[in-house]
C-alpha cells in the first residue's frame, strides 16, 4: 500500500538524520519544508521533500493537503487511562475548597480509584479504557504510555497490566506499559508500609516480569506517598527484572526524587511542578528526560513546570497529558501543547518538539516515532486548512485536526 500526500502547506519536524531528543536552545528549532510531499509505504515513511521534486510513482491513494499542515502524531509518555469509573465528586469537592491532598487523606484520590477498580471486572475495565484510547487516537496521539497503579493489590495490578496488554494487541497505536504499584499505600497496609513494599517486590514484580506485562517501573516519590529511600529500593528491584525506571517527582514538594531518578538512570522524571535550582542542575548532562504535565497544573490549580528556567540551563523537556480520573481527566495533547505555550511560555516550536521527538524519547521509541524521517512509523496528523502551525496552540479551543494516520492507515 503506497500513499502520496501532496501540496502540504508545511511539513513539520523533518529530520533526514534522526536524533534521539532535542535540548536547550535546540528545542526552539523545528525543521520544516513548505509546499511539500510525503510518501507512505505500508506503515512507514518512505520519502518526503519539496513538491518541486515530487516523484512519479505508482500509488494506491493520493491525499491533497493544500492549505494543511502535516506533522508527526503526538507521543504521550505519561497516562493512567486504564481505570474504572470516575472521580467527578472530588472535582466538586475541590471547587468547594478541599485540596488534592486533603481529599486523599480522607480516603479519596488514588485509594478511591483503587477501590472502584478492584470491584470492576477485567472486561468492563477494558471496555471503558478502549473508549478512552480511541478518543486520544482521534485527537492525534500515535503512541502512548499507560500505567497501572489503581489496583494496589496483586490481582488488581495484574488485571490492569493485562488490560494494557490487550489494548496493545488490539490497536495499531504503539503502547508502552508501566508498573506503578508504588502509586500509594493501600488501606489494608496503612500500618504496614514495609509489608506492602515487600508485596510489590516479592509477589507483583516476579509475576509481571514472568508474563512480560510491563516495560517500565514507576514510583510516586512524594511527601505522604513513597520516600526517596523506598523509591530507590523499588527502582532497583525493577531494574534487576529488566524494567527501566520512570518516576513521579516534585509534584507538590522537592524531596530528592529527581536526584534518585538520575542516580538510577530513570528514562524520565515526570511532573516537576516544584523545582529548585539544585533539581535543575541535577538533570544537566544526564540521559533522563524531564516531563511536564501542564493539564494537571491547570486542573488542580498548582504551579506549572518552570520550562523557561530549565531550557535556559540546556535541559530537554517532554510534554504529556497525565490522563487520569483524579487530576487530569483529559488525554488531549493539543490542549497540552497550547497550555505549554500559554502558561509555561514555551514557543510553539519548543512545545511541538516536546510533544513529538522528546515525548518519543521519554517512551524509549525515538528510533521509530516522533519525527518525519524515512523508515519511521507513518504516524501523522493532517490539520484542517490553517494559516500556520502557530494556530495549533493559538486556537486552543478548536479542533484543527482533519485526518489522523496511524501505522500508515487513515483512522476512520
Amino acid at each position: 500500500m503506497t500513499t502520496l500526500i501532496t501540496n502540504i502547506k508545511e511539513l513539520l519536524q523533518v529530520r533526514a538524520i534522526s536524533v534521539a531528543k532535542v535540548s536547550g536552545a535546540e528545542m526552539a528549532i523545528l525543521p520544516t519544508i513548505k509546499n511539500a510531499y510525503l510518501v507512505i509505504k505500508d506503515n512507514f515513511i518512505a520519502d518526503f521533500g519539496s513538491m518541486n521534486d515530487v516523484p512519479k510513482i505508482d500509488t494506491d491513494k493520493i491525499i491533497d493537503a493544500t492549505g494543511k499542515i502535516v506533522l508527526p502524531s503526538w507521543c504521550d509518555s505519561h497516562t493512567h487511562i486504564v481505570y474504572a469509573g470516575n472521580r467527578e465528586q472530588e472535582f466538586v469537592d475541590r471547587i468547594n475548597g478541599l485540596t488534592y491532598e486533603e481529599i486523599a487523606n480522607r480516603g479519596g484520590g488514588i485509594l478511591n480509584s483503587a477501590k472502584k477498580l478492584n470491584e470492576t471486572s477485567e472486561e468492563e475495565i477494558y471496555q471503558q479504557s478502549k473508549a478512552r484510547l480511541e478518543e486520544v487516537m482521534r485527537l492525534g496521539t500515535g503512541a502512548v504510555e499507560i500505567k497501572s497503579g489503581y489496583g494496589l493489590t496483586v490481582e488488581g495490578e495484574l488485571k490492569m497490566l493485562r488490560v494494557i496488554q490487550q489494548l496493545a494487541q488490539n490497536y495499531s497505536i504503539t503502547i508502552k506499559a508501566t508498573f506503578l504499584g508504588a502509586h500509594a499505600i493501600p488501606t489494608a497496609y496503612k500500618e504496614n508500609r514495609k509489608g506492602y513494599i515487600d508485596c510489590m517486590l516479592n509477589e507483583m514484580l516476579p509475576e509481571i516480569a514472568k508474563n512480560k506485562l510491563a516495560d517500565f517501573i514507576d514510583v510516586f516519590c512524594e511527601t505522604g506517598y513513597f520516600t526517596v529511600a523506598e523509591t530507590e529500593a523499588i527502582m532497583e528491584a525493577g531494574i534487576k527484572l529488566g524494567l527501566k525506571p520512570k518516576i513521579h517527582v516534585n509534584q507538590f514538594n522537592s524531596i530528592g526524587g529527581i536526584q534518585a531518578g538520575v542516580k538510577y538512570q530513570a528514562l524520565s522524571v515526570d511532573h516537576l511542578e516544584v523545582m529548585t535550582k539544585e533539581d535543575i542542575m541535577a538533570l544537566k548532562n544526564t540521559e533522563t528526560m524531564p516531563v511536564a504535565l501542564p493539564s494537571c497544573s491547570y486542573f488542580l490549580s498548582i504551579p506549572y513546570t518552570p520550562a523557561r528556567e530549565m531550557i535556559a540551563q540546556g535541559l530537554p523537556i517532554a510534554l504529556a497529558t497525565d490522563y487520569n480520573p483524579g487530576s487530569t481527566p483529559s488525554g488531549n495533547m493539543n490542549f497540552v501543547v497550547a497550555k505549554a505555550c500559554i502558561k509555561m511560555r514555551m514557543t510553539p516550536e519548543e512545545a511541538i518538539n516536546a510533544a513529538t521527538i522528546n515525548g518519543a524519547y521519554a517512551m524509549g521509541i525515538s528510533e521509530t516515532h516522533g519525527t518525519i524521517t524515512i523508515g519511521k512509523k507513518a504516524n501523522l496528523i493532517i490539520t484542517k486548512p490553517i494559516p500556520s502551525y502557530y494556530q495549533l496552540p493559538y486556537a486552543f479551543g478548536s479542533n484543527l485536526i482533519e485526518t489522523i494516520i496511524i501505522e500508515g492507515e487513515i483512522l476512520a
